[in-house]
């Protein structure tokens, strides 16, 4: 099983080197001070993405990203805990491996509210991880082109993902810039678009008119 995902990785390390190098980090401000920066950086991505239409649904579905939440970092530990890992405060594990979150604290960027995560079949979903650019948006700007490879490892990008509260992100469903940005927390939307136009830059992908109109209004007022 490691020898046919260690054979992905490498394909997809090839894959990736034709990506922007300078463009991997996420753009992720830590204080009102460095806003200027970020903020001039995401204004100047956004200038360089392609502007095309959306590309036709067709052949789109969840399984053209690989199976959900692949240990694809072979760390033991898939990237749905990967992420809550990150993202959560006050972490507990699921018995004595550290593979599987058991509770944890979220400050939801997307309602500015606190969540108390209990893992379980009734109360995980309260916690959903997001990817910033949805997967069906991804398809409609440039992922419908790309191998099986690429489409897994972007599916599983810690920079693509986000670990939110559940009907905040059932809300947002594939919706792009133009359609949704954070309407409950208005304070985080500057770093939500900044934050999609590094996901797009990393990855090649295009923007549609309405979503750059929407993207560079949003940053005007940042």
């Amino acid at each position: 099983m490691h020898k046919r995902w260690l054979a992905v990785v490498a394909l997809v390390v090839v894959a990736l080197a034709v990506l922007p190098t300078s463009s991997a980090r996420p753009v992720s401000p830590s204080s009102p001070s460095a806003s200027p920066g970020w903020v001039t950086t995401a204004k100047q991505r956004l200038s360089n993405l392609d502007t095309k239409s959306a590309a036709p649904m067709t052949g789109y579905s969840r399984a053209q990203f690989g199976s959900a939440w692949d240990d694809v970092d072979l760390n033991g530990r898939d990237t749905r805990n990967d992420i809550l890992v990150r993202d959560l405060k006050q972490v507990v594990f699921n018995g004595s491996s550290d593979c599987k979150v058991a509770e944890g604290t979220l400050r939801d960027p997307y309602t500015a509210t606190t969540i108390n995560f209990v893992q379980g079949p009734k109360t995980s979903s309260a916690v959903q991880i997001d990817h910033l650019v949805a997967l069906a948006a991804a398809w409609r700007t440039g992922a419908k082109q790309w191998k099986p490879e690429l489409r897994l490892f972007y599916a599983n990008d810690s920079l693509v993902l986000l670990a939110v509260d559940g009907p905040a992100n059932n809300q947002k469903s594939d919706k792009d810039a133009a359609a949704w940005v954070v309407p409950n927390n208005p304070a985080y939307q500057c770093k939500y678009v900044a934050k999609q136009i590094a996901v797009k830059t990393k990855y090649e992908l295009w923007v549609t008119q309405p979503e750059r109109t929407a993207m560079s209004g949003m940053l005007s007022g940042c």
